[in-house]
């Protein structure tokens, strides 16, 4: 029987220990995972009954297995939610389907509205090409726009950075106005510094003719087969927030006979002659040793490099210098907000439906505004009468920021709310969470992964697979892709780790049916 260590509960982990127990008697599936609760960057955090989306997840996905694996967990909700029933909102409903009101495993079907705060006005993101939008950017602005990108059109930049793939997709005006300043939050660096297959993995097929199209496509009513993935105005979402989903695909692995250990720390990566011969961890202060026929690694790059042994010089070079971004996510909870509630979509507690907001203005350092009522009712405790939201804000583990006190943080993000006019009271309540290595970045050694890969690809019996494991800014859906290639690709013996270091890498990859 082969036993198989998978290090890391994060979407990537789990849907590769899910895969390999089903249908499948004999294997030995262990998964480690450092912290308590599983769930990755996925996970759901409980506050006094308000519930935090770590990052925002919203699940979507044209990958029809990753779909399926879902809703198989949890199935699409047959009866309207709370907040569908209050406001009498129609709702595509699955017949049979389980009553969210009565029953936890449960998906529900949300609305996306996504904005971008700039200049204290708000714009739909992606940019949507309508009046309001005209109106807000103002006659000369909006000229100065279309010119900028027909100038872009024609005299195309070398996609040597990100900047170059903005100013490409939308021209210099309109990225210097909706994404320089949010990606330079993001990254701690300027677009300009950064390597543009960033771009092409989180925009791919997003551009100012693709808005237009989309626009004139809903203004007649034409159905748009090719619409990008950011435009889709519809998700799935777990009633309890992302964590949900993999707190119930964690005990689906149990009941197959697969282990978690939580709170198992992996220190060292035992290796020799290109092959992984046991892996060390600690649990509650105990040094443990198992041995393992294979290992699937969703740690980051950095760490699994560092804790194995015999580096050459240049490799561990490249992996002590790979970047990530961590960021600190404050649970603010408010009486109100003090803005005005879109005209079209009601909310039961009458302020803005948004799910997201990107803070793009330089006034202020907060990055992204979640609104968790708007992801689900059942994320708050009083749904109807507090706004729970998250404030999301990047760094670095270590750096000023990252040190400052929770009282701190909360005292900041109080005057930042105030001061973009989201609130005038004093905020209920908070809760402040830290997220290391959040974000896979590509710049400094990154340029040089391909050796790093190609090391790592000698080891016969390790494989690599989710966002830190492939050091690839994927999305969720894509994760889970990669723990089922994974598992597919252990079950047939083979060790082609190209298939996993590729996805989300073709510009076509789930774009079109």
């Amino acid at each position: 029987m082969k036993k198989v260590v998978i290090i890391g509960a994060g979407p990537a982990g789990l849907s590769c220990a899910y895969k390999l127990l089903s249908n499948n008697k004999n294997i030995e599936v262990i998964v480690l995972e450092e912290d308590s609760q599983v769930g990755g960057i996925s996970k759901t955090i409980n506050y006094k009954g308000n519930r935090m989306d770590v990052g925002g997840h919203r699940f979507f996905t044209k990958n029809e297995e990753v779909k399926k694996f879902w809703l198989k967990i949890l199935p699409l909700q047959g009866k309207k939610a709370y907040d569908d029933i209050l406001l009498e909102l129609d709702k595509s409903l699955k017949k049979g389907g389980p009553d969210p009101e009565k029953e936890d495993r449960v998906m529900l079907v949300r609305n996306r509205v996504s904005r971008i705060y700039y200049n204290k006005k708000f714009f739909d993101y992606p940019v949507n090409l309508n009046f309001k939008t005209l109106k807000n950017m103002g006659l000369v602005t909006s000229i100065n726009c279309g010119f900028s990108y027909i100038k872009s059109s024609l005299f195309k930049l070398e996609e040597t950075s990100l900047e170059n793939f903005y100013i490409n997709s939308f021209g210099k005006k309109l990225y210097s106005m909706f994404f320089k300043e949010y990606t330079t939050k993001v990254w701690g660096r300027e677009p300009k510094d950064i390597d543009p297959s960033w771009g092409s993995q989180r925009a791919k097929g997003i551009s100012i003719r693709k808005v237009i199209s989309d626009y004139f496509h809903r203004l007649f009513k034409i159905k748009n087969k090719n619409k990008a993935k950011s435009l889709i105005e519809e998700f799935l979402y777990p009633k309890y927030g992302p964590g949900e989903l993999y707190e119930y695909v964690a005990e689906e692995i149990e009941k197959m006979g697969g282990k978690i250990y939580l709170n198992s720390k992996v220190t060292k990566i035992n290796n020799e002659n290109n092959k992984i011969k046991s892996i060390s961890y600690m649990n509650n202060n105990k040094k443990i040793d198992i041995n393992c026929d294979i290992v699937v690694s969703s740690m980051p790059m950095k760490d699994l490099v560092n804790d194995m042994n015999k580096i050459p010089k240049n490799i561990k070079d490249i992996s002590n210098n790979l970047p990530y971004r961590d960021f600190i996510t404050i649970g603010v909870l408010v009486d109100k907000l003090n803005l005005k509630p879109h005209k079209t979509i009601k909310t039961i507690h009458g302020s803005i439906s948004d799910n997201w907001i990107y803070v793009q203005d330089p006034s202020v350092t907060m990055g992204r505004v979640q609104i968790f009522n708007n992801w689900s009712p059942y994320m708050v405790k009083s749904p109807k009468d507090t706004i729970w939201m998250g404030l999301e804000y990047f760094c670095s583990e270590g750096d000023s920021f990252w040190n400052k006190s929770d009282k701190e943080l909360t005292k900041l993000a109080a005057e930042e709310l105030k001061r973009m006019g989201f609130i005038k009271d004093k905020i209920i309540d908070s809760y402040v969470y830290r997220v290391k290595k959040a974000y896979p970045a590509y710049f400094d050694s990154y340029s040089e992964i391909d050796k790093l890969r190609e090391y790592l690809n000698d080891y016969e019996n390790l494989y690599c697979i989710g966002r830190n494991g492939t050091h690839s800014y994927n999305n969720m859906d894509h994760s889970i892709y990669s723990g089922f290639v994974c598992a597919d690709m252990i079950k047939k013996n083979n060790h082609d780790l190209d298939k996993l270091w590729n996805i989300n890498v073709d510009s076509s990859y789930q774009e079109e049916k």
